[in-house]
């Protein structure tokens, strides 16, 4: 796909520019560092799984990566985060207010650009897409700092936050193909249940990968009072000591003690867990698949789900 990727990334430069120096600073800046791009595959994928060649796929993939570049500044400002993608952040370099500003520039941008696609469907596809995850936002920023959250409350954070946007493009693949409503479902339903398990392997890295490896930095989601599976597993299965130091960590956003709490995590099988609810999520995606053809690039939608747990950044 590295082809059609390049032409995304066209798509992407060209429909960055504005006459504001600093918004082309800032979202050079961001889109530059990389990232995974899932997003904008699956669109790609799905379409051309589909039967789709059209170039409004170029346009469509673009979208998604600039909807994701836009949550991403905003997080970052929310979290107070210092590190993505082994470069410090745009909050860091830029400051907050510019930040939000030109995530702001980003949503609008790319709204712009579903309009030129001329599809209602599309665009209602994204308006969801965008309003669900903006209440993800609210949703996380609502559990923050409480070690009592429900496994399902954190997964619907996840589900809105993450999982939606994989959802939409996914989706999106189908909806330009015209691919009918059965085949929108099933594509949908894959991307959803390939983002939970991404934000779920994202999740217990935070407490088994490196910082030079992750990008970010190892810890983060303890110092910002995340309680994510690993953490929430590890509390249900750990001695009262164990379970009464992760709390205390949650509430207060201590990573002091973090070493000591990455040693309860692996010994209570924590993140073992959370990989194996990953991979459930991802036998739910696969699944949905069957109703497609074979093809080269159902092969790699296939493969995709194992890299997704597999990896380790």
């Amino acid at each position: 796909m590295a082809a059609e990727m390049a032409q995304v990334d066209q798509v992407i430069h060209r429909r960055l520019a504005s006459e504001v120096v600093l918004i082309n600073q800032i979202s050079h800046y961001i889109v530059s560092a990389g990232g995974k791009r899932i997003r904008p595959l699956l669109v790609l994928l799905f379409s051309n799984a589909l039967g789709f060649k059209g170039p409004e796929r170029f346009e469509l993939a673009a979208i998604v990566e600039f909807i994701h570049t836009a949550t991403l500044l905003h997080d970052d400002v929310v979290d107070e985060s210092a590190l993505r993608r082994g470069r410090a952040t745009a909050n860091a370099l830029f400051g907050n207010s510019a930040s939000v500003l030109v995530g702001d520039f980003l949503y609008s941008r790319s709204f712009q650009m579903m309009v030129s696609i001329n599809r209602l469907r599309v665009l209602d596809v994204l308006a969801d897409a965008t309003n669900v995850i903006a209440e993800g936002e609210v949703l996380q920023l609502m559990n923050m700092h409480d070690p009592d959250i429900s496994v399902d409350d954190y997964l619907r954070v996840i589900r809105y936050k993450t999982a939606k946007l994989f959802e939409a493009s996914a989706r999106l693949g189908a909806v330009i193909a015209d691919a009918g409503p059965a085949i929108e479902e099933a594509a949908a339903s894959y991307g959803r249940s390939l983002g939970t398990a991404f934000q779920l392997v994202d999740d217990l890295l935070d407490y088994e990968g490196a910082t030079e490896k992750l990008g970010k930095n190892v810890g983060d989601d303890l110092r910002e009072g995340k309680p994510t599976l690993p953490l929430l597993i590890a509390m249900q299965r750990g001695t009262t000591e164990q379970s009464d130091l992760i709390r205390h960590a949650i509430e207060h956003g201590e990573v002091e003690k973090l070493a000591e709490i990455v040693e309860i995590v692996r010994a209570t099988g924590a993140i073992a867990a959370t990989r194996e609810a990953a991979r459930e999520e991802t036998r739910k995606a696969e699944a949905q698949l069957q109703l497609m053809a074979p093809s080269i690039y159902r092969e790699a939608l296939l493969n995709l789900c194992v890299q997704a747990v597999d990896r380790s950044f």
